[in-house]
């Protein structure tokens, strides 16, 4: 998809959105921040790794400041465990040059996508697919059954 074409989506995507769908919009464009970047490192081409990573951090900022901490309860715990994750392997990946890395964090975003995509739907809890860890520096999915709340 052109650069032109995925404004074009991203625009039509946020307008009317409910505030569920802005989060799947930040999804997305952090999942296309990832494949950019992984496309760079094949590439060595380390000025477009960069910016993708950085607008990456971006994205990732934007979602954090979603999470309610204070009524979110343990989806709020685990997003913000899960956001942290991603930030510490998308740092790994930049430092260690490692497509494979941005791979598959961009696998679990997709899995989490889908969750709010899902209750985007829907008018009653689902289950989330989080990331939990497991060992020192990797991260499973597992499934809670969960409200969603936002902050404002």
């Amino acid at each position: 998809m052109s650069y032109e074409t995925e404004l074009s989506y991203r625009k039509s995507a946020i307008e009317g959105a409910s505030a569920i769908g802005l989060v799947i919009v930040l999804y997305d464009t952090l999942w296309g921040d990832l494949r950019r970047a992984a496309e760079a490192i094949h590439q060595n081409d380390i000025a477009t790794r960069c910016k993708e990573l950085n607008h990456g951090f971006l994205v990732l900022g934007q979602l954090e400041g979603w999470v309610a901490p204070e009524n979110g309860g343990d989806l709020a715990a685990s997003l913000t465990q899960f956001y942290r994750y991603l930030r510490a392997k998308m740092m790994d990946a930049s430092i260690k040059q490692s497509a494979k890395t941005l791979e598959e964090l961009m696998d679990l975003i997709l899995h989490v996508r889908s969750a709010w995509q899902q209750r985007d739907m829907a008018a009653v809890p689902v289950t989330v697919p989080i990331a939990v860890p497991q060992s020192e520096g990797s991260m499973a999915l597992a499934t809670q059954r969960v409200a969603l709340s936002f902050s404002a």
